[in-house]
């Protein structure tokens, strides 16, 4: 994706930023956004500085650069898998799916997708963005998948994944309407019986 000044405000504004106001916490802000629009490769230290309104001497400053940048950025998680997994094992066994696919959109959505957008544009340009995304699938929905007693646990994690990582991709970076607008539970109704076939039902 091109890396033209199309990306940035036409106002610029340069230098420090005013007083009381947190750098760092801008420039994070402002990468997020960046990396979710171009994905790694097509995101400049420039352009970042230029939506967070700071020097771009200051990526350097706080981050040691681009890469410093994205690891603070992105490749944290905006949530705790480990207190993911108390909300999730909250109630029957019959209704994880539900619980699972409710709970992915509405941490998602409540960081404004931002950091999943970044993640998935990022994976062909950034190796660890794509690790990221497999770890956390591979961690945590072995753990729960074993807590469960479902079988053919790899299986069942790749196809739960699938589900939750297509439904990111319409709903944050195609955004595909009517997915991208829908109520959580209008999808939660329609897609957790998959989910849910996948953790506890037959696969063949």
């Amino acid at each position: 994706m091109s890396t033209t000044d199309s990306t940035e405000p036409t106002s610029r504004r340069r230098g420090r930023r005013p007083a009381g106001q947190d750098t760092r916490t801008a420039l994070v802000e402002a990468a997020r956004a960046v990396f979710a629009e171009n994905g790694y490769d097509g995101a400049t230290v420039r352009a970042i500085a230029t939506r967070a309104g700071v020097d771009a001497a200051m990526v350097n400053h706080w981050f040691g650069g681009k890469e410093g940048l994205f690891a603070k950025a992105v490749l944290q998680l905006p949530f705790d898998p480990m207190e993911l997994q108390a909300v999730l094992r909250d109630g029957p066994d019959a209704d994880l799916g539900e619980r699972i696919v409710r709970t992915f959109l509405t941490r998602w959505d409540g960081a404004g997708g931002d950091v999943f957008q970044a993640l998935v544009r990022s994976i062909t340009g950034h190796e660890q963005a794509g690790q990221v995304l497999r770890d956390f699938f591979q961690k945590f929905f072995t753990a729960l998948l074993t807590s469960v007693g479902s079988d053919r646990v790899p299986l069942r994690m790749t196809l739960c994944a699938s589900q939750l990582v297509g439904m990111g991709m319409i709903r944050y970076v195609a955004k595909f309407e009517p997915m991208a607008a829908a109520e959580v539970e209008t999808l939660v109704a329609a897609v957790a019986p998959t989910v849910q076939r996948y953790i506890t039902g037959e696969i063949s």
